[in-house]
């Protein structure tokens, strides 16, 4: 009996110590979600009878209010309709719930659309889409990058964005686009990603934040792909996207090197710590080009601020310096805006 008593006295307490939380949840526990699922399956059977199943939902706390019921559709294996709901407020992202859920729902099907557009797309290529970005674009495939393969792999995959692009239409997300970029993970990396349940929808799957962060918490390459009037330029652009704790020693290697370099020429020189975007080198694995910021002389705090000078350096993998340094002057216009030459 003492036991009993001294276990409700410590719910009690968690509660009076949440107190303030207390208040906007209604009470000790669940913020609410599940009074909110029930609206909203209330809502699709009412208005939409058979068509929609939720499978999942998620505090919009303490960003908003309510919760966002998630549901998969009847007839479309790859739609994912999201619903932001707010039982205690009977509305839907502040407005009325038949309404949101009919545009969410519409939504949902042209998302899924566009993504059979870019699936079919580089699956034609022989690249399987594996990860989208949250927006539904930038999409991850999977290759592994040599010196002997990567021009080669760039140039395909271009070929890919140039199949996305002619066959969406003028009113879809690449309608108009002027580039795309395409996330590029080895197979090792792709082996052990985070892939969800096969009965979610597609477009639930692939935009998952686990899922992607399951790819991009290892050092991977972006490509960028400039599109003008319909055309993809397939030769494109890579760099190395590496995890925080790595690009933080690159950028300490290279700036040391910069900096015991320039010093015969600027001895109290300053070489700002700003990352810059590092390009690989055409047909290049082990070399990357990329601007450095640097001052001939600190300002009073010892510090490199609002620069006026440039060095662009070529490295290898680890951001040890490979070729000469070349300076820049004069890199800002009258505004103080950054206008580098491009490289």
């Amino acid at each position: 009996m003492a036991g009993t008593r001294r276990r409700g006295w410590r719910a009690a307490a968690a509660c009076a110590l949440t107190g303030s939380l207390m208040v906007l949840a209604g009470a000790c526990g669940v913020l609410g979600t599940d009074d909110d699922r029930r609206a909203a399956e209330e809502l699709a059977d009412k208005h939409l009878p058979g068509q929609l199943k939720a499978i999942g939902v998620r505090t919009l706390f303490p960003g908003t209010g309510g919760s966002e019921v998630t549901f998969a559709v009847a007839d479309d294996r790859d739609a994912v309709v999201r619903l932001r709901i707010d039982k205690s407020k009977g509305s839907c992202d502040g407005k009325a719930c038949a309404g949101a859920l009919t545009e969410a729902v519409a939504r949902a099907r042209t998302d899924a659309a566009e993504f059979r557009t870019l699936r079919d797309a580089f699956d034609s290529c022989g690249y399987e889409v594996i990860a989208l970005g949250a927006s539904g674009a930038s999409p991850h495939v999977v290759a592994e990058l040599t010196n002997d393969t990567v021009e080669k792999v760039i140039s395909e995959i271009g070929g890919c964005v140039q199949r996305w692009v002619a066959a969406s239409g003028p009113e879809s997300r690449m309608g108009g686009a002027k580039a795309s970029h395409v996330n590029v993970v080895s197979p090792a990396v792709a082996a052990e990603r985070k892939r969800g349940k096969d009965s979610w929808p597609t477009l639930m799957r692939l935009t998952r934040s686990d899922l992607v962060g399951s790819l991009t918490r290892h050092t991977h390459h972006s490509i960028s792909y400039e599109i003008e009037a319909g055309q993809v330029d397939t030769a494109g652009r890579a760099r190395v996207v590496r995890p925080f704790e790595q690009r933080q020693e690159f950028g300490r290697t290279v700036q040391k090197a910069v900096a015991d370099e320039l010093r015969a020429t600027y001895p109290d020189v300053v070489v700002s710590d700003y990352q810059w975007v590092w390009r690989l080198e055409p047909g290049r694995m082990d070399r990357q080009t990329g601007y450095l910021l640097f001052c001939p002389r600190p300002d009073e705090r010892g510090r490199c601020v609002n620069s006026d000078d440039a060095v662009l350096v070529t490295t290898d993998e680890r951001g040890n310096p490979v070729e000469k340094l070349r300076i820049v002057h004069d890199v800002r216009d009258g505004t103080g805006a950054l206008r580098l030459p491009p490289y």
